[in-house]
């Protein structure tokens, strides 16, 4: 009887396991998350410097100026 029992409790969970996708994770872990955090950070970081430096600071002054003096 105990056979019986076993056999059909494995059916069950692998159908339970089908309906599931058979993904064991279906979502990021901690790990992940802070990685992600520190690569958004760093493109932050990057983006920050490319903006504030000189010669893109100064195009895009002269493209705000060009804007505003504009007649319309």
């Amino acid at each position: 009887m105990s056979k019986v029992v076993r056999a059909r409790v494995r059916a069950l969970v692998g159908v339970l396991r089908g309906l599931r996708g058979g993904r064991k994770d279906a979502g990021m872990v901690t790990s992940e998350y802070a990685v992600g955090i520190v690569a958004a950070a760093g493109f932050a970081l990057v983006l920050y410097k490319v903006v504030t430096s000189g010669q893109v600071s100064a195009e895009l002054h002269s493209i705000v100026k060009q804007a505003l003096d504009a007649g319309m």
